[in-house]
């Protein structure tokens, strides 16, 4: 790798303000800064971007899949490497490979292929977002239902054995099926504790969020709704400062306008973050997958279960920034943070990934001017090229 160069003639933002006809500096795999065009260190290699646009490399923290793999389907240090590469290619430089809702002992694999691949150094790879099964049946969404069930201490205790394992470690769970006590537990191990697919009420959710949750699962779907006189999961995530909240940006998950409006009112120091929720699909062509012995079907830009059940996305980070930015009005330094910064903050990385400063890890996107892609690099090395 090369201990230092400059990407150049570029317009960059770094998370924060834009800076104009400058070079990103890279060192050992860090940012060691952005600088003016003519005040360019001596005798380091540059890399002319040719007036491109740099942003901060995307994080998402809820992918179930990509490039043909499932999680479910492939628990290997390939399977994990292929999701991660399969992402790139669409600016993603973080990501937590998910389990949706499974057995115990697919759960076990899936740890053991995060561990596997966390000491490979697989490029992209941040940790693991395990998607259940301790979720609410009746908010399952297109989680199996007989797969679903309580935490138990077995569950616990195997839990926290992981914790601090990885740089980031998700975990959606419903009040339903744990307890204040476990979340606790989980969030004092380290884990990012996320209330989803439950039909909790406002006053459950906050007490959960006292208790250690700090985030929410794909806001609107699979979850108490906003009412009158229940403001219901959706209000919490909303109202409560401490809780930041995933959103799918594709446009069917959430109207736009409801993304809109949930923008708007979202209390901080919480933020709204883009997911993708992705699936195998993701840089294939291919027209469907199957999902614990069920098949999902792949049409305009919507997968779903034979019921029409949703059932995760179609969609990469690219086209969910784009979609916030062009469809929702959000200036695009807005949208790039919301699939960057916001999500380093939830799961508490943003001391090193989410902006473009000295000493942050130089995970970076490259974009024509109309927002197109050029190069995805990871760690201050290309690991994309259009």
């Amino acid at each position: 790798m090369i201990m230092v160069q400059a990407l150049t003639n570029a317009r960059i933002f770094d998370g924060l303000q834009w800076h104009d006809n400058s070079a990103l500096l890279i060192d050992s795999g860090k940012v060691a800064g952005v600088v003016a065009q003519g005040e360019l260190p001596s005798g380091i290699e540059q890399v002319d971007a040719g007036g491109a646009i740099i942003v901060p490399g995307f994080i998402d923290l809820q992918v179930n899949g990509g490039g043909g793999v499932m999680l479910n389907d492939d628990q290997s240090v390939e399977g994990i490497r292929q999701i991660c590469a399969a992402h790139a290619k669409f600016g993603t430089t973080a990501l937590l490979p998910t389990l949706i809702t499974d057995t115990r002992e697919i759960t076990a694999a899936a740890i053991e292929a995060g561990l596997k691949a966390k000491a490979a150094k697989v490029p992209g790879f941040l940790g693991l977002h395990l998607e259940g099964p301790h979720l609410s049946v009746a908010r399952k969404g297109t989680h199996h239902p007989g797969l679903i069930r309580s935490m138990e201490d077995v569950d616990l205790e195997r839990l926290l054995a992981i914790g601090h394992s990885f740089e980031a470690l998700m975990i959606t769970v419903a009040p339903e099926n744990t307890t204040e006590e476990q979340v606790r537990a989980l969030a004092k191990a380290g884990f990012a504790v996320s209330l989803g697919h439950t039909n909790a009420p406002y006053e459950t959710a906050k007490a959960y969020a006292e208790a250690g949750a700090r985030t929410v699962t794909h806001l609107f779907n699979a979850m108490s709704p906003l009412e009158n006189r229940s403001p219901g999961l959706v209000g919490a995530a909303l109202d409560l400062g401490n809780l930041s909240t995933g959103i799918i940006a594709d446009g069917f998950h959430v109207h736009p306008a409801s993304m809109g409006l949930a923008l708007r009112a979202k209390r901080g120091p919480g933020r709204v973050f883009i997911v993708t929720d992705a699936m195998s699909t993701i840089g294939t062509d291919l027209t469907g997958l199957t999902l614990n012995d069920r098949q999902i079907y792949r049409k305009d830009g919507r997968l779903t279960l034979a019921d029409g059940t949703l059932a995760g996305a179609d969609i990469d980070m690219l086209s969910s920034v784009l979609f916030v930015h062009r469809q929702l009005g959000l200036d695009f330094e807005e949208a790039v943070r919301m699939a960057s910064l916001y999500p380093a903050e939830a799961i508490g990385v943003s001391d090193h990934k989410g902006r473009l400063k000295a000493g942050y890890d130089a995970d970076f996107v490259v974009l024509t001017d109309d927002h197109h892609m050029r190069s995805t690099w990871i760690g201050g090395e290309r690991v994309f090229a259009a």
